[in-house]
């Protein structure tokens, strides 16, 4: 039992003292190198192993365990003197951050030339590589080159440097120009210049944009313009039209109602037409009785007067006689229309004897109508005259004004002779 407890102590003590001397835990900023056993690299062959971000157990008396810190590096740069392209001295400072590789090919390099090295001998090294980079970049670039764009400046710097400081081992994450000066203010003036050049730009910038806002107020005024105008043109456009459509509709309505007013008086004109023609029947009937009847009893009084006469007179009665029977031949031979000769032949001595039946009355027309032959519009123009001479109404005049002035004509065997006639009863 004794013996047990010796071994299980033993044991335990064994395993501190691997844990405390051969196990090594590797920290993510740095990089273990375990010397003494050889392995192979790519076409090489080297005497170490490398543990990152892990761990590992030393073999004892055949390793040797040694650590590499990755921390970042600030290096500051100032450069004086270094002359630019042209022969213009010039100061650059400038931030530049380096570490030691921790990848591979590159981190052989670290191993080969900067294992054991202090930092402060490192950063040296580094610094002095850069600022040799510096110089070299320098004199391939005019001081207007440099000045004016840094950013190429500092990514020609790094190209130019990134070979140097893998072959040290090293890796340039960043690089910052702050600030380049020159002692015969040569950049000066060229910012002076730039400086005059960028308000020179700035006025042309500005006239320019105000002439093209000009400009564009004046095409946006004259757009409005033309739109407005365009607008009040269709507005015009459109009251026209409808003014017009106002007049056209007016013009069919006035048509309509003088076609209706006209259409009613015809209508009227033609309803009174019968009425009319017998009140023209009635005053024939009135003047034969009134004038043609006394006229045929005179003459058969007259002639019988004659018989009684002396020869003379019944010589003058035969050649009457004579006369009278070529009358009568002529009023065979003329026919229908021999009634109305023998009345227009008759008419003076009509005349006399009805102006001699009225001696008080004076006589204004006398209007002769010819019923069984005369046309419809004869037959209305008579008409028309006999009602204005009856009833006062004067309806052609009516009608003329109805019809903007057109004249009626008179057809057929009629004839107006001044004089008067008794109003129709």
């Amino acid at each position: 039992m004794g013996g047990l407890l010796i071994i299980l102590l033993a044991a335990a003590g064994l395993g501190s003292f691997t844990i405390k001397n051969l196990y090594y835990i590797c920290q993510p900023n740095e990089v273990l190198i375990f010397a003494g056993s050889s392995r192979k690299t790519g076409n090489s062959r080297v005497g170490y192993r490398l543990v990152k971000g892990g761990s590992s157990i030393r073999t004892p008396l055949l390793e040797k365990v040694m650590r590499m810190n990755l921390n970042n590096m600030i290096i500051e740069l100032k450069v004086s003197n270094a002359y630019s392209k042209g022969g213009i001295p010039l100061h650059v400072s400038g931030v530049a951050n380096i570490k030691i590789a921790g990848e591979e090919p590159t981190i052989h390099n670290a191993i080969e030339r900067l294992l054991g090295k202090p930092r402060k001998e490192i950063e040296k090294m580094a610094k002095e590589t850069l600022e040799g980079n510096l110089r070299g970049v320098l004199a391939s670039l005019t001081p207007e080159q440099v000045n004016e764009d840094k950013i190429a400046f500092a990514k020609s710097l790094l190209s130019e440097a990134e070979e140097d400081l893998e072959k040290l081992g090293l890796v340039l994450d960043t690089l910052q120009i702050q600030n380049i000066s020159d002692e015969v203010r040569y950049l000066d003036s060229i910012g002076r210049k730039q400086q005059a050049d960028l308000q020179r730009d700035a006025r042309i910038a500005e006239a320019e944009a105000k002439a093209e806002s000009e400009i564009q107020t004046a095409e946006n005024e004259k757009i409005t313009q033309v739109r407005r105008l365009e607008r009040d043109t269709g507005i015009a456009q459109a009251a026209a039209e409808q003014r017009t459509q106002d007049a056209l509709t007016m013009r069919a309505a006035v048509i309509a109602e003088a076609e209706s007013e006209i259409a009613s008086e015809l209508a009227r004109i033609q309803a009174d037409v019968p009425v009319q023609q017998e009140r023209i029947k009635q005053i024939m009937e009135q003047l034969k009785a009134d004038v043609i009847a006394p006229a045929e009893a005179d003459c058969k009084r007259a002639i019988a007067q004659a018989k009684g006469s002396a020869s003379t007179i019944i010589e003058e009665g035969k050649a009457q006689a004579e006369g009278t029977r070529s009358l009568a031949e002529s009023w065979v031979a003329a026919g229908e229309s021999a009634r109305d000769i023998f009345l227009l032949q008759k008419l003076e001595v009509l005349l006399k004897t009805l102006t001699a039946t009225v001696p008080d009355v004076a006589v204004q027309n006398v209007t002769v109508i010819d019923t069984q032959s005369g046309n419809l519009a004869t037959q209305a123009a008579a008409f028309m005259t006999q009602l204005k001479q009856t009833s006062g109404v004067d309806l052609a005049g009516a009608i003329n004004g109805l019809s903007n002035g057109t004249n009626s004509s008179n057809n057929g065997n009629s004839a107006v002779v001044k004089g008067s006639l008794p109003p129709a009863e």
